[in-house]
Parts: structure tokens; sequence; C-alpha cells
């Protein structure tokens, strides 16, 4: 199993796609205007309670209000909100809390106007990104998370990640923080802690101890609401969360961007610095590695799968259905029961990676190929929960029901990818539907050529989508062999797979585009 990051750089955003076997797994955008991500904490000021839903809700300079709960707020609320107090009026200056007097917890069972009222100011962070109408999801239960652990304030809790599986190891760890761990400040081990020597976890607590204390410096004075404390951004926080001995590459187009990732794996894995590299070539990275053609094929309503099966996958507001169809595959199997559990093995594999690429949440029903056999229906929920051990979102998977249907609930704290596929239909104006490949543009390039050529261009590279390009240069005489019969120059096309039907360019010598 091998990782590979890629990460495209423009302007506005940075798109990440991460593959596992050279296929796509995830895909991530950060736009520069994302103000609100998941990890970012806010001093923001509570709007008003509402004691009928046991909730508040808290002005962090969205939109909506952002909404947080009494049972987010953390049995230690009544130690952040004087802490919060005591820093912003200037009463405390030592950030560390070893000398900080903490206040008796909340009771689990109380109300929101037992702890907070309107007007009151309070340290919160961001669990869930405004999605569609809704606003942001808050805890003021703050935890900042390192590479190797989690660091969290007014706490005393050492905890060790379940998938840590060997007791020695855990024991191994949970004295070496506790030899380490800061008075007043609680530890979540993470799973890439296994095997790590105490420098290392010490180095990655250091680190943490410094971001705490350069937010609590904002506190004083800040304007309410504020961001006091930024999440890393979305490249580190990839590397930091599934970054493993299992990558093999990571490819960047942007200077910049290539010197900060490679300084962070040098600080998390200096053995490991040399897989950083800079990509640097007039095709784009997506282009160069296969990756739009990816992208195109694997958004959509229907999905293709491995040897003909393929996946239908409908969106509902309370739900995602997926269907499996087993499609126009040739049938190898001795049985009908054999050809659905092979089928429904493709699809299972081909479902966690669509949970993953899409970032779907909330409640998934899977209508798998209905098998008789307890056996295999067996085979089915476990080959699924395999492959879906390494989506790091919080995820429950119900056994098949007696009608095939497999139940999932997935957590989802960003926006779900939503990649659009297909596009107007040029040959009808106004609202004509869509297709998936129209190739009404050969007229308007011809016309464009022409123009070009006249205004003496030497040499000139179309780009275009793979349809037009082939249309232009497969035949005999092809059109881009009239091109040069006509003009006695010659037009260099270059297939791009991000390009709707409708979309070309032409560039000069230097690449640089001709208006």
């Amino acid at each position: 199993m091998s990782y590979e990051l890629f990460i495209r750089s423009s302007s506005q955003e940075v798109d990440f796609a991460l593959l596992k076997d050279g296929r796509l797994v995830e895909l991530h955008k950060e736009d520069d205007d994302n103000k609100f991500s998941v990890g970012d904490v806010f001093i923001a000021k509570v709007r008003k309670t509402v004691p009928g839903l046991n909730a508040c809700f808290v002005n962090v300079g969205y939109e909506k209000d952002a909404f947080l709960h009494y049972h987010d707020l953390g049995p230690k609320v009544l130690s952040l909100l004087k802490f919060v107090k005591g820093v912003s009026t200037g009463k405390i200056r030592d950030f560390s809390l070893k000398e900080f007097p903490l206040e008796k917890e909340i009771d689990k069972n109380g109300g929101i106007n037992d702890a907070l009222k309107s007007n009151q100011s309070i340290l919160v962070q961001i669990v869930k990104e405004p999605i569609s109408t809704k606003g942001p999801r808050i805890s003021s239960e703050l935890s900042i998370a390192g590479r190797y652990i989690v660091l969290v304030p007014f706490s005393d809790r050492v905890s060790i990640s379940q998938k840590i599986e060997s007791k020695e190891e855990k024991d191994r760890l949970k004295r070496l923080i506790q030899s380490i761990k800061p008075k007043g400040f609680g530890v979540i081990i993470r799973t890439v802690a296994e095997g790590k020597k105490v420098a290392e976890l010490d180095r990655d607590l250091q680190n943490l101890k410094d971001r705490w204390e350069a937010m609590c410096k904002k506190l004083r004075g800040a304007h309410h609401p504020s961001k006091v404390l930024g999440e890393l951004d979305r490249g580190a926080s990839i590397l930091r969360d599934v970054f493993n001995d299992s990558f093999s590459a990571i490819h960047i187009d942007d200077e910049t961007l290539y010197l900060q990732i490679k300084d962070y794996v040098q600080e998390i894995a200096p053995k490991k610095e040399n897989i950083v590299k800079m990509y640097d070539s007039k095709v784009p990275i997506f282009e160069k590695f296969g990756i739009e053609r990816q992208i195109k094929t694997s958004f959509g309503k229907t999905v293709s799968g491995a040897k003909g099966a393929y996946l239908v996958i409908e969106h509902t507001e309370a739900l995602h259905v997926i269907d499996v169809n087993s499609g126009n595959r040739s049938n190898k199997s001795k049985t009908q029961e054999d050809t659905a559990l092979e089928v429904n093995i493709i699809a299972a594999t081909e479902v966690a990676r669509q949970l993953r690429l899409r970032d779907m949440g909330g409640i998934i029903v899977v209508d798998f190929i209905d098998m008789g056999k307890a056996e295999n229906r067996r085979k089915l929920y476990n080959h699924l929960r395999d492959e879906m051990k390494d989506d790091k979102a919080k995820h429950k998977i119900l056994p098949p029901s007696k009608f095939g249907l497999i139940q999932i609930t997935r957590q989802r704290v960003r926006p779900e990818v939503n990649i659009k596929t297909r596009e107007e239909n040029p040959d009808i104006a106004g609202d004509g539907g869509e297709i998936e490949a129209p190739i009404h543009v050969l007229q308007k390039i011809n016309e464009d050529v022409t123009r070009l050529f006249n205004k003496d261009y030497k040499k000139i590279t179309l780009n275009t989508h793979p349809f037009i390009a082939a249309f232009l240069t497969k035949g005999f005489p092809s059109v881009r062999t009239k091109w040069f019969m006509e003009h006695k120059k010659w037009v260099k096309i270059q297939p791009r797979d991000a390009y709707t039907y409708l979309e070309y360019h032409f560039h000069d010598k230097d690449g640089n585009e001709i208006k």
C-alpha cells in the first residue's frame, strides 16, 4: 500500500489530491476566504441561550450564529470562563495553568442557563464547518492537535487511541506522557505515537504548549468575535493526520508551498524529507498524473467499478442511497450466489472510497445484491469494515439486513465535495438540458486558428478537451493536417481533462495565453 499526495496551487485556492496505490481516495480544497475551519479557536460572545434546546447561539462572525449545545461545553467550562476573564482583564499573566485553581465540574444533566448567560465572553472551537443553511457547530472543550498527541487544557486525563492494541505499548506511552505532561493539561495519545521515543513526544508537546501560550497572548484586548488560534493550513493538517511510512511522494507545483511542506515533513519525519518534490512543468500537475481524469470519472450519479459493476449514488435531504449493480460483467462464477458475492465485494471497496472522496456524511444506505448465505453476508460486512479502516472520519457500520441493505453513519465536519460532471447542451438555446459529450465548438476554433496565423504567430499550442483534441488530430487528413496544408504552420494540440467541452485556450511559444 502506497500513498501519494499532489498539491495544486492557484491564486485563490489550493487543491489536495490523495492517491492510494494510484487511485484517488481524498480530494480537498482550501479557499483563501474560508475563515471557519475545523480546529479554529475563536473568542466570541454568547448571543442568546435557548433552554428549550439546552443550547445557546454564539456570534463567531459568521452570517449565521454558531450552535453550542450544553453537552459540548465540556465539564471544565467554568474553569475556562474564569481563565478567559482573568486573561482578558490582565489579572492572569501566567498561561501555564500550573497555579491556576480549577473550578468544580458542571453537572452533566444540568441546563444551559446554569453555565452561560447572554453577552458572556467564551472561547470556542469549530467542530463542524458551516454546511448548507446551518452555521458552524462549536465546542468549548478545547483541544490542540499535534502530530503525536492532542493537548487538552483544564484536564488531567491521559487517554490513548484505541487503535493501539498492544497493552505493553499503551503502558509505555502512558508512563512517558505522565513524566512530561505539564500540570493543568490533559493529553490524548494519537495512533501514530506508537513506537515513538520520548524526545519526539516531548518536542510535539512543547510545540502545542507554545501554540497555547501564543493564543492566550491574543486574548487581552481582543475584538469579539475574532480568531485567536488557527488550524494548520490544509496541507500540513492532512500530513499531520494521515502521514505515515507508506507515503512514497508529495508533489507540489508552488515553490512557497513546497518550502513550507518540506520544512513540515522535515520536522515530523526527517528521514522522509526527500519524498517532497517540486513539480515544474507547463502541463498542469493534476493533468500530468491523470488526476483530472479520475475526478471526472469518480463524481456524478453513476460510478463505474471493476469488472463491469457500477454504483448509482442518490442524495436526499435525509440520507444518501447507494445502489449496487452487476452491470454487463462476464459471469465466470459457478452460481448466482458467487456472482453476487464477487460484485458486492468489488462494490464495497468502491463505496468505502466514495465516502472518503466525496466526504459524504450522515446516514448512508447501501443496497447490495441479495445473498442467501449468512456466511457471505458476514464476508461482505467484514470486507467493508476493513476497507473503511483508513477513514479518519468517525463512522459506524451495521451488519447487512435480510434485504441486503447495509446502513452506515459517518461524521461530516466539512461541506460535501461535489463536482459537476455534466454540462449544458450547446446545441439548444436556453434551458436545453444537460449532456455528457457535445462537440460543437470546432467552427470557432477554425476561425481563431486562421485569425492567429494571419497575425503572424509562428508557433501556437491549443489546449482543449480530449474529445475535441481527438476530433482535430485523428483521421487522414485530420483537421490539424488541413490547417498545416492551408497555413504552412503546425498547431500543437494538448488535451486537458479539466476543461469543459466548449473550453479551449491558445498559447504562444513561450507558454503565454493568447487572448
